[in-house]
């Protein structure tokens, strides 16, 4: 397996150029965007005749979870900005996560704003941002021209 993999190249790409967008507007100065992770809750099915007495689930609802979103503050910075304007209005909006990978491959779905941080201020260190956004509905990956993936 060893002589099959060393003749792969490596097809990891950098983060650098990652950007999340609320509608039309960057979120800039940022230096973390958190991945979405879908989760799925189960419901026990398990009965009397399960077979060698294993539980058994069916899956229900799905939670496309959090994103948390980390960086340095910008007084004039749109997106940031609009970030406490949608906690304060409670709506789930459009966002859409953009990464720097060919072909190229992106995040869309409604988030609700649930934090949103300016400070930690320090002697030696800049004023930093954050916010988390509840996904809200289900997430969609899209890689390439291809539709969802």
């Amino acid at each position: 397996m060893y002589e099959r993999m060393r003749g792969m190249a490596n097809k990891a790409t950098r983060a650098v150029g990652t950007v999340i967008k609320k509608g039309e507007d960057t979120i800039g100065s940022l230096t973390s965007i958190g991945g979405i992770e879908i989760t799925v809750d189960s419901m026990d099915v398990t009965t009397l005749d399960s077979d060698g007495g294993y539980k058994e689930s069916l899956g229900t609802f799905k939670d496309g979870g959090e994103v948390p979103l980390e960086g340095f503050f910008v007084a004039d910075d749109k997106g940031q900005m609009a970030l406490q304007s949608s906690l304060d209005s409670g709506l789930a909006e459009a966002y859409t996560i953009e990464f720097p990978t060919i072909p190229a491959a992106t995040w869309t779905f409604n988030g609700v704003v649930t934090s949103f941080k300016v400070g930690d201020v320090e002697l030696d260190g800049a004023i930093n941002f954050g916010a988390t956004i509840k996904v809200s509905g289900k997430p969609v990956l899209t890689a390439g021209t291809g539709g969802g993936v």
